[in-house]
């Protein structure tokens, strides 16, 4: 059974999608800790992150790096934290998370956004890549 992050891959569930190449998928979490809160996923449903072979490994964390370029030019904020910790989801990713402040990480602070400043955000992210 394909993952959430599949389906949002494969278009079955809308997102506000940042960036795609041929091997990786980013967008905007929708219970973000902060503003602008990414995740970077590869297209190919890997359960954890040590498992994917070292070709998807580090073009994931490449991948990664050039969307936190882009967000931190559009969020203000101290520096873009990262973390792999996703318990829930069994794909890999990587949680992108503009911090200001410590609290940001610990996926207890969430921010609400609504429908079109997600999109607005989303659509300020990819004008930065």
């Amino acid at each position: 059974m394909s993952s959430i992050f599949t389906k949002i891959i494969n278009g079955e569930i809308p997102c506000y999608k940042i960036a795609e190449d041929d091997n990786f998928f980013a967008f905007l979490d929708i219970n973000p800790n902060a503003k602008g809160h990414t995740l970077c996923v590869p297209k190919k449903e890997v359960d954890k992150l040590f498992d994917l072979d070292d070709n998807l490994y580090l073009g994931l964390m490449q991948f990664s790096k050039k969307i936190a370029a882009a967000l931190e030019k559009t969020v203000p904020c101290n520096r873009i934290g990262m973390t792999v910790i996703g318990l829930e989801v069994p794909h890999a990713h990587v949680h992108l998370i503009p911090l200001n402040e410590m609290g940001e990480m610990t996926f207890k602070h969430k921010v609400s956004l609504n429908k079109e400043e997600f999109e607005a955000l989303a659509n300020n992210i990819q004008a930065n890549l």
